[in-house]
């Protein structure tokens, strides 16, 4: 009865949670007055407030044993009871296990929506270039990445990485930027495969969360005024130096500091070897008397191949070469005049 009563609901077509309801109500409605035809008057297991619990522990294949059949028939009932629990319990649990493969399915799919709040949201995928942003992105500390691809990528890229959701679909539609939580997202890297989609995806960025951090990359940054039509504060970077792209969003900013240095006319980064008379003078002296004369700040220490770091008090040793951010350029005599005085 019960594998009949499942076939012909699986031939109606009513695959859904009723099913196994439907299927144990028809066994219990007809296995009582079943059980109470087989079973001796005496016998209280047919009573009301006692046949409900005897269903349920045999139907679940528990069997306390404080009411049982004592005749044959009712042992047929009991048969009957226990295959139908059995049938009833295999539905259910190939239910749970069905929605458990579709919802990894979806996930690997980038079908679902993410909870996420105050993440990263990355936007395009390049192959070896993400997980490399990626790998950067995590090493320094972010926890939460929601990494969104057009419907060409198939599945999620890297399901190794349980803090990178995905979703896949169209990058400049409101309801898939949504998915991927990016109006909750504090920081947003725009990563496109041109910079006309990069502009496109910017407007559609800001629109949805016009406070989040958003950073693009770009091919040409001489197109960098056309994002600043779209906000002041989009912060465009080259694409073929990704660091860049991970250090201004890890440190709102710094994109404005390194373009300042390479600017013609600006504060520039300089170079110079060591005047002689300066060799074993620690670092910090020479620092800050720099510092103080010209304004310049020393930013590392060559000596051979190696490029230094030195503490405050470490000796420079000879052959050394300074290199500087400063308005212009100090000859030997200026740095070694400088540090002397």
């Amino acid at each position: 009865m019960p594998f009949l009563l499942a076939r012909l609901v699986r031939r109606l077509g009513l695959q859904t949670w009723g099913l196994p309801l439907l299927l144990i109500a028809t066994v219990f409605l007809t296995s009582w007055p079943l059980m109470a035809w087989a079973e001796p008057p005496e016998n209280t297991i047919t009573a009301a407030e006692n046949y409900w619990w005897w269903f349920l522990v045999t139907a679940s294949t528990v069997g306390y044993g404080d009411f049982f059949p004592t005749t044959l028939g009712g042992h047929l009932v009991g048969v009957y009871v226990i295959v139908g629990g059995i049938a009833t319990l295999t539905i259910i649990f190939t239910r749970i296990a069905t929605m458990i493969e579709n919802a990894k399915g979806r996930r690997m799919k980038g079908r679902i929506d993410l909870d996420m709040s105050d993440h990263l949201v990355i936007l395009g995928y390049t192959p070896g270039r993400t997980e490399r942003l990626v790998q950067e992105l995590t090493g320094d500390g972010t926890e939460s990445i929601a990494l969104c691809a057009w419907e060409d990528l198939p599945q999620h890229p890297m399901p190794e990485h349980p803090g990178v959701g995905f979703v896949r679909g169209d990058l400049a539609d409101e309801a898939v930027l949504r998915r991927a939580g990016l109006h909750r997202a504090a920081r947003i890297l725009v990563d496109a495969r041109d910079d006309n989609e990069a502009l496109t995806l910017t407007v559609a960025v800001v629109h949805v969360n016009p406070d989040a951090h958003v950073v693009v990359t770009l091919r040409d940054l001489g197109r960098a005024r056309n994002f600043s039509y779209v906000d002041d504060d989009v912060r465009c970077v080259q694409w073929h130096s990704p660091r860049l792209a991970t250090e201004e969003l890890q440190d709102p900013g710094i994109a404005a500091v390194y373009a300042e240095l390479m600017t013609h006319g600006g504060r520039n980064t300089y170079s110079a070897r060591l005047p002689a008379g300066l060799a074993g003078k620690g670092f910090g002296r020479v620092q800050e008397a720099m510092g103080r004369r010209f304004g310049a700040t020393v930013l590392a220490v060559q000596h051979g191949r190696a490029l230094l770091d030195p503490g405050w008090e470490t000796p420079l040793p000879a052959d050394a070469v300074l290199f500087y951010v400063g308005a212009r350029r100090l000859s030997v005599e200026e740095i070694a005049g400088c540090c002397s005085a």
